[in-house]
Formats: structure tokens, C-alpha cells, sequence
């Protein structure tokens, strides 16, 4: 599997996958413009997954030049699930906002009713720090959200402890 840095071509990919019916549920979808503008945003970082070309998946990093070193997953999709491409993309995610970027935190907030997601997160060494009620207004009903995060020091030895064990899939 290919993980790079999006670019403004891949924005209707990416579009194609917040519209998926599976996904109206847990993620939030953008316009073309709320898109370009993110990606061309200093403090903003796509990255998507994208074998032979054409987006498979894709993350967006925000706060990025944060002087907390505190980066947000606004949004991680894919466009088949259950096939192990979400997790080895979330592996490259880590790696980079840790590595490459010097994040000491990682966090995201995922609905309630993602249990995949949030077994992923967990699995990964996430944790859980609160509840946001009834903070998302969706198709005429509120929706709850977790709040998770992930340190630098929980990712180093999480990434110590399962060395040689846990590796993304093969493209």
C-alpha cells in the first residue's frame, strides 16, 4: 500500500468516500472548497492511500504547527472496510504525526456508536478521556462522541512493545 501526502486532484476520491452510505453515520463530508482549503492550509495534512493511483483511503491531520504539539485526526476513512487498509493506514498516520511531525498527543473524537473505530483506536493504545453529549446534530437526531487520545510516550511503547509483531498489510 502507497500512503503519500494528498493533493487537490485527489479531492473528488476523497469526496467519493465521505458519501458512501456506510459512512454518512460516523464521518462528516466537506464541499470541494472546504477540502481545498484545508489542504492548502499551512497547519493541515492529508494523506491518503492511494494504490495505482486513485484514492483507497485517506486522513486528515489538523494542527499540525500546533505550539502544543497536539495534532487532531479530524478524519480517517476507506473506501472498502473490514479489509485491514483503515488499520494500516492509521499505523502511517501514527508514525508520521509522531515521527515526523513531533506531536506529543494525538487525539480524535468518534461517535459513540463506532465500535470498530473505536476497537481500532483502543488497540492502537488509545484512550478514552471523555464523553462530548449530544454534541453532533445529525439527520434530526443528536449524536454522543468519545473523545480519545494518544500520547507520545503511549505510542513509543506501544510501538516497543509489539516490534515485529503488528505490521500494515501489503499493497
Amino acid at each position: 500500500m502507497s500512503i503519500r501526502v494528498g493533493r487537490l486532484a485527489d479531492i473528488p476520491g476523497i469526496m467519493a468516500i465521505e458519501q458512501l452510505p456506510d459512512y454518512r453515520q460516523y464521518i462528516g463530508s466537506w464541499t470541494c472548497e472546504e477540502h481545498q482549503s484545508a489542504m492548502e492550509s499551512a497547519d493541515a495534512e492529508y494523506l491518503v492511500a492511494a494504490p495505482e493511483d486513485r484514492v483507497a483511503g485517506f486522513a486528515i491531520l489538523q494542527g499540525i504547527q500546533s505550539e502544543h504539539r497536539s495534532i487532531l485526526l479530524k478524519r480517517i476513512a476507506v473506501s472498502a472496510p473490514n479489509r485491514g487498509l483503515g488499520r494500516g493506514l492509521l499505523l502511517s498516520v501514527l508514525d508520521r504525526v509522531f515521527q515526523q511531525h513531533g506531536a506529543h498527543r494525538l487525539w480524535l473524537d468518534v461517535f459513540v456508536t463506532n465500535t470498530r473505530a473505536r476497537r481500532l483506536y483502543a488497540s492502537l493504545g488509545f484512550r478514552e478521556e471523555g464523553l462530548l453529549r449530544d454534541s453532533i446534530l445529525r439527520d434530526g437526531r443528536y449524536q454522543s462522541q468519545v473523545l480519545m487520545s494518544l500520547l507520545e510516550h503511549e505510542y513509543t511503547a506501544w510501538q516497543q512493545q509489539t516490534a515485529g509483531v503488528v505490521t500494515p498489510p501489503d499493497a
